[in-house]
This record gives structure tokens, sequence and C-alpha cells, in this order.
């Protein structure tokens, strides 16, 4: 068996007298698409941003891809692709510019046009980024991670704001990126996103991981307990009627 792309152990991180995370351990495999899932406050971004290198952690042992997160950082950051927010691209340029621009900050080459294609942007090159669907920004950032070729991709709530067909095209990229050899890992608020992506889960609440395992391994275990869903569960649901009455074959979204 691989070792672990991500090890973390008894993991500390405190704003003064608040304790955001509170010695969480874990450990992600690679290839798989690991969630981070909790209530607003949990500290599933803040554990987050500790792994990709961007906020600095009180306590705890971070290995990444072999490298130690106290005394490699640099070389993580090689390793790693982090999905940006929309403030961090510039709105006046087209798609493929803005790729050549991430791929000189890289220090990297790449074939724009294949990038585009992998995301089903290509007919949109020439389009300014401002210009783009909530979705096809969505996917146009993911788009960017992929530059270097990056081992471990992170994607904080990347369907967020998104209607039902685009966030079913995103599922579908997401599962690609996997697919193509690289681990994933994802905050999310939409249960059946992370029930339908994720390998495994790590739900957390209050600083602390409460629960661990594969979604199915989860639920499962609920069953086994007595849980009963108070309304006969359908072999389809509402988004799954929107998505067929608008056209499941859209790739502008």
């Amino acid at each position: 068996m691989q070792e672990p792309i991500i090890v973390v152990k008894d993991l500390h991180k405190d704003y003064g007298n608040l304790h955001a995370v509170k010695g969480i351990s874990f450990e992600v495999h690679p290839g798989e698409i690991f969630g981070l899932l909790g209530p607003n406050g949990a500290g599933k971004s803040t554990t987050l941003e500790i792994l990709e290198t961007l906020r600095t952690k009180t306590s705890g042992h971070v290995m990444i891809g072999g490298y130690n997160l106290d005394t490699n950082p640099a070389s993580i950051k090689k390793m790693i692709g982090v999905q940006l927010q929309t403030s961090g691209y510039y709105p006046g340029l087209n798609l493929i510019e803005l790729i050549q621009l991430f791929a000189g900050l890289y220090n990297t080459k790449v074939n724009a046009k294949e990038l585009l294609q992998l995301v089903n942007l290509e007919d949109k090159a020439k389009a300014m980024y401002k210009s783009l669907s909530g979705g096809q920004k969505q996917r146009f950032s993911i788009a960017t991670t992929l530059i270097h070729q990056p081992r471990l991709v992170f994607l904080d709530e990347p369907t967020t704001g998104l209607d039902p067909q685009a966030r079913r095209n995103l599922w579908d990229l997401i599962r690609s990126i996997r697919n193509k050899g690289a681990t994933v890992i994802l905050t999310t608020h939409y249960m059946d996103e992370a029930e339908q992506l994720c390998d495994r889960i790590a739900i957390m609440h209050e600083g602390n991981i409460i629960k661990l395992a594969s979604p199915d391994a989860m639920i499962d275990e609920l069953i086994q307990d007595g849980f009963e869903r108070p309304k006969q569960v359908k072999a389809a649901n509402l988004e799954d009627v929107f998505i067929h009455l608008t056209g499941t074959t859209i790739r502008d979204a």
C-alpha cells in the first residue's frame, strides 16, 4: 500500500483565546477524493489553509508528499494546486492570456488550448474572464490549479452558488482530475456532493474531527443504529427533475 500523501498529527490552531482546531489527526491516501465537512466555524477552512501553506499552525505535525510543513514549505508549494477565488483574476484578459500569465508565474510551459479542452472551455479561449457564467468561472478556476500538474489539488467549496447542472458538470471535472492521477481535497456544504464525490470524509465540529470514514460506511452505520427517514426515498429527486427538464448535456453552464 502506498504511503499517505498527507499525514496530520495532533494539529492545533489558536487565534488568541479561540481554539479553532483542537488536535486533529488524519491521513489522506494518494489518488482519493477526501472531503472535509462541517458547519461554519468548524475549523475545516483553517485546516485547509494550513495544509495549503497559507496559514501557520500553532502546533502539531504535518507531512505532505513526504515533506515536513515546518522545514520544507517551498517543496510542498511546488506539488500542490490551490483553487483561487474570483478576485484572483484580471477581468479584462481572455482565458488564453490568463493561462499564459499563470504559466509564467509557475515558470512552466503549458498548452493552453489543451487545458481549456480538459475543462470544456475550448470554445471560450478568446473570451474575457469577466464574460463567463458562474459555472464557467469555477471550471476555469480549477483549470488554473492544474497548470503545473500538481499531485495534490485543494478545492474550497467549488460549487457554491452554482445551479444544479453546473454543479454536476463540475463533479465530472473533479472526478476526471482524480482519474488522471491527482489527489483531491475539498470542502463543501452540500451533503449530496460529498456523498457522490468523496472516497472518505472527515466531519469536523467545533475544531474536532468527530467522524472519519467513507460515505457508505457512515450511512450504513446510521441505518444499523435504527435510523429511518420519515419520508420514503424515491429513485430520483427534484434536482434530477430540474436537470432532466433543462437539458443534461449543457456544456456552457
